[in-house]
């Protein structure tokens, strides 16, 4: 037996998860496309500005570890670790007294020391280096 009294409930609240996963899935392609133009217009800017050499010291280092979690597939009884990925970051004091950070490789974090002196070299926000002295 047919039962109408559902019928445009069921339709409405279908109606309305339809437009809730449209507009996150909107909000999401904004974030994503907002971050890639201002990734290419940081990089574009990096291009433009004049390569720099500086007399620096380190003044500081840290790290930053970000996490995804796992998940745990219950049919196959399986669960995954999530991924773990380390970004460093070294800060270094010029003459003026101002202080610059920079995203380094993980090896260029191990190879500096707080306190290292020398020369810095850079292009915009872009470390491309530093040279004990």
């Amino acid at each position: 037996m047919y039962n109408s009294f559902f019928e445009p409930s069921f339709g409405r609240t279908s109606n309305i998860i339809l437009v809730l996963v449209i507009l996150m899935f909107i909000v999401v392609l904004t974030v994503f496309i907002v971050a890639f133009i201002k990734g290419i217009g940081q990089w574009n800017k990096n291009n433009h500005s004049p390569r720099l050499n500086v007399d620096a010291t380190v003044v500081a280092k840290r790290t930053d570890i970000s996490h995804s979690s796992g998940h745990h597939d219950h049919s196959a009884g399986m669960h995954t670790d999530g991924h773990t990925s380390t970004s460093y970051f070294v800060t270094f004091q010029v003459r003026s007294g101002d202080r610059i950070e920079f995203h380094v490789s993980g090896e260029e974090y191990g190879l500096l020391a707080e306190g290292d002196y020398g020369d810095l070299s850079f292009q915009g926000t872009r470390y491309l280096g530093f040279v004990r002295k």
